[in-house]
């Protein structure tokens, strides 16, 4: 099946490229001789009114060879003003330039053949403000976004992508509000991320999350009255006083008013079993129970008079052997400093902690009512992605639980609009990505040891297409645009070194040399080979234990 998925991959991108060159030859009247996926000795073949169309043995690449006289190409009278020299040098241009355009065009209906699969969405509305983000003070959990600067939204992601392109921006929303509406305005913070290949984008924050905080609890201080009441943090409130609890907030309104009044409350606790089912997998199962809870009426908030909070700044786990387990820091531990600052949320932490990655950081945690601090740092790690290439990243190998509750999802409102939208969104991102990507490595920011070949397109290939359609309709789409940019490098044999002649015959009022551009052509084929012979030698470098290993199983 690999071998059949990666035919398929190869085949199609060729074919969309060769069907743009000869779609647009067409339309301009050139002759068309020969119209071949694939080079050397062909394997099927037919021939149409004027041109021959083939399949031939080696998938990597393909051709439309047009009616050139310069070429040798016996030329009948009535066909002169059909030779692809004699059209006018735009059109030549167009012609050249159509094949590369069809695969940046292509993704965009690949990538709207996937959209369109997505069926339900989480809805625009406010699960979670963060805590020292722009949205605190101006967004409040259950707000609807209808609109981003008078552009309509129907999903929380669209609302995250609109926010995205508008860093240090001031935006205006437009909010559904208890039964009204209402309109703000907010300046999305500026986040730099690290879109790859030493590249930095900017996009905006608003700090907002889709889902809001289930009733879980976190309890630090054992003389509060929750802790006597028997309540232990991580425990989930079903309800209080007979009212269900389904989310934090119904907590914090349940009880907003009681001032003393003992009520009853029931609770899923959550019992962590490391190493379950044989050692395969850490999971907690919940045990039902029931407390009897009596605020204390001398307090002030909801913290103050039960001592419940959310359990976003817990800590849920700690790895054995991890730089925060060094430091003694616990299950049940609450955060409540890094570096002397206060934390405001899980969130907060995580952003502070990777702002600065390689420094070791002090943080301060609170234990059964005792602070107490530590030395902690992320892990700094390697690893191989499908590719075969090696990349480093770091990691925070301690984790919280703060569970969250799925608002029900939605259709989107404009389907068709989204599906296309999101299209070309991707698309672009994509294509920009990608030639960043190619600047780095053609300014020798990246070593041609970074390359792939066909044995890596070969691999993934496979693998996607075992994971389903979409997948590889997703990974076509990336191949499709990385196949129309290489092709618009200013390299003799790929479109580009074809726009370049064009450009020099424009610049001298007369084409090149035919001896010329045939010797460029040369050393531009020898190039290419070159770069084809070292993708290949690096696909087998690192495929080769695995390689070697099957041949071991093999032949012993």
């Amino acid at each position: 099946m690999d071998l059949l998925y990666f035919l398929l991959l190869v085949s199609v991108l060729i074919f969309v490229h060769e069907l743009g060159h000869f779609v647009v030859a067409k339309v301009f009247g050139v002759k068309v001789l020969t119209f071949s996926i694939g080079f050397g000795p062909k394997l099927l073949r037919f021939r149409g009114r004027e041109t021959e169309y083939c399949v031939a043995v080696v998938p990597l690449g393909g051709f439309v060879k047009m009616l050139e006289a310069s070429r040798g190409d016996e030329v009948l009278p009535e066909d002169v003003h059909r030779t692809f020299e004699a059209q006018a040098l735009w059109k030549r241009a167009l012609v050249v330039m159509a094949g590369p355009t069809m695969n940046l065009l292509f993704p965009v209906l690949l990538y709207a053949a996937v959209f369109a699969g997505d069926r339900s969405f989480a809805p625009p509305v406010i699960g979670q403000v963060l805590a020292g983000h722009p949205a605190e003070g101006k967004l409040i959990e259950g707000d609807r976004i209808l609109a981003v600067n008078d552009r309509e939204i129907g999903t929380f992601s669209e609302l995250q992508h609109e926010i995205m392109k508008h860093p240090k921006r001031e935006v205006r929303l437009r909010i559904f509000r208890n039964l009204g509406y209402l309109d703000a305005r907010i300046t999305p913070e500026e986040v730099i991320e690290d879109v790859g290949f030493q590249h930095l984008m900017p996009v905006g924050r608003l700090g907002v999350l889709p889902h809001p905080l289930a009733a879980a609890i976190g309890i630090s201080r054992t003389e509060s009255p929750a802790y006597r009441a028997g309540l232990r943090t991580f425990d989930v409130i079903t309800s209080i006083g007979g009212r269900p609890a389904r989310v934090w907030s119904d907590v914090e309104i349940i009880l907003a008013d009681n001032r003393g009044e003992t009520v009853p409350v029931t609770y899923l606790r959550p019992v962590f079993l490391e190493g379950a089912l044989g050692g395969y997998a850490d999971m907690a199962v919940y045990e039902a129970g029931l407390a009897a809870l009596t605020p204390d009426a001398t307090q002030g908030d909801l913290l103050g008079r039960t001592g419940m909070e959310s359990p976003d700044l817990f800590v849920a786990f700690v790895p054995p052997g991890s730089a925060q387990a060094k430091a003694d820091i616990q299950r049940g531990d609450r955060l409540i400093e890094l570096d002397d600052q206060p934390l405001l949320s899980w969130n907060v932490l995580v952003e502070r902690l990777f702002a600065e990655k390689e420094k070791a950081h002090k943080l301060t945690y609170v234990r059964e009512g005792k602070r107490d601090a530590g030395s902690v740092e992320l892990r700094h790690e390697f690893f191989t992605d499908d590719t075969g290439q090696s990349h480093d990243r770091y990691a925070l190998r301690m984790g919280h639980w703060a569970p969250t509750m799925a608002e029900p999802r939605v259709e989107h409102p404009h389907a068709v609009r989204y599906a296309l939208g999101s299209a070309v969104d991707r698309t672009w991102e994509v294509a920009r990505f990608l030639t960043v990507s190619l600047s780095h490595m053609l300014r020798g920011h990246v070593g041609v040891s970074q390359l792939s070949g066909p044995l890596a397109i070969y691999e993934v290939a496979g693998k996607e297409g075992a994971k389903g359609a979409d997948y590889f309709l997703w990974i076509m789409a990336i191949l499709s645009i990385n196949l129309g940019l290489l092709n618009l490098l200013p390299i003799p044999i790929l479109d580009g070194g074809h726009l370049m002649f064009l450009w020099f015959e424009a610049m001298f009022r007369k084409p090149l040399p035919l001896r010329v551009r045939e010797l460029a052509s040369l050393i531009g084929m020898i190039f290419l080979v070159g770069l084809m012979a070292m993708a290949f030698k690096n696909d087998l470098q690192r495929r080769w234990p695995a390689i070697t290993g099957q041949l071991h199983e093999l032949f012993g």
